[in-house]
Formats: structure tokens, C-alpha cells, sequence
């Protein structure tokens, strides 16, 4: 018997819980994102991440609601997670979750949608002007049912 706390496991049981969790993390390692290094490139402005099945995925902090405050020394802190599930800024208590950033999830539900509406903002006069043009056509088509 283990006694965990109040309660008290036979061993065998206790070894078999342990042996489940390790046989789900295997299958986890093999179909979910897993993160071998992170680094921050000053001259690209990018939190670069190189994941275990080879690809490379990088994404400028100004995306992320919580690096977007950071200095450029702070965003140099980042460090994968034991689990290689994520990433961390320990100085500036700061944690992404790699399967998280690869979803495209930066920030709260209120960041993103302010994200977004900042994204497809008119910037330029050309595309001002392009979308008067549009407007004057009708606007986008309408969606034909189905």
C-alpha cells in the first residue's frame, strides 16, 4: 500500500495509473504539436519555434496580447516547457500553448476580436478607394442558397 495523503493505493494500482498516463503521452507525442526549440529574432521581429515533426512556425509577438508588452530582451527568454507543449517567459509570467499558437489563438476572446477588426481595416487610399468602388457595384455578391 502508498499512502497518498488520506488514502491509501495498493502499489499495483498506483504502478498501473502511472504506466495509463505514460502510454497517453506517448500517443499525445505522436499526433499533437511538440515544440524542440523557441527563439526570439530581433531583426525579423518573430518568436520563431521549431517543432519535432521538422516544421518551423513563427509569429511576430505583436500578435499575442501578453508578448505584445514585452521589451526585446524579455521576448529573448522564452523557453519551451517540459512537456514541449509550450512556451514560456518565466520573468514575465507568460505561457502559450504551442497547439494554441498553431490554431491561431494569441489572446483572449476580446483581443481577438479586436485583433480582427483591426485587420481588415482601410489603411491605404488605393484600397479606400477600391472599396468605394466595390460599394458603388453593389457590394460583395450575395451568398446563393443551397
Amino acid at each position: 500500500m502508498v499512502k497518498l495523503g488520506q488514502w491509501e493505493i495498493p502499489e499495483s494500482e498506483l504502478n498501473s495509473e502511472i504506466e495509463q498516463a505514460r502510454e497517453q503521452a506517448r500517443r499525445a507525442d505522436d499526433i499533437e504539436p511538440r515544440a524542440l526549440s523557441a527563439r526570439f529574432d530581433r531583426k525579423a521581429d518573430r518568436i520563431i519555434v521549431d517543432l519535432a515533426n521538422g516544421c518551423t512556425f513563427a509569429f511576430p509577438p505583436s500578435l499575442d496580447e501578453d508578448l505584445s508588452k514585452l521589451s526585446a530582451s524579455q521576448l529573448a527568454e522564452v523557453t519551451v516547457t517540459p512537456s514541449k507543449e509550450g512556451l514560456r517567459w518565466k520573468t514575465a509570467d507568460v505561457y502559450l500553448s504551442v497547439p494554441g499558437l498553431l490554431m491561431g489563438v494569441f489572446g483572449s476572446k476580446s483581443w481577438m476580436a479586436a485583433f480582427a477588426a483591426r485587420a481588415g481595416s482601410t489603411k491605404t487610399a488605393k484600397k479606400a478607394a477600391a472599396s468605394r468602388e466595390n460599394g458603388k457595384k453593389g457590394g460583395r455578391p450575395k451568398k446563393k442558397a443551397v
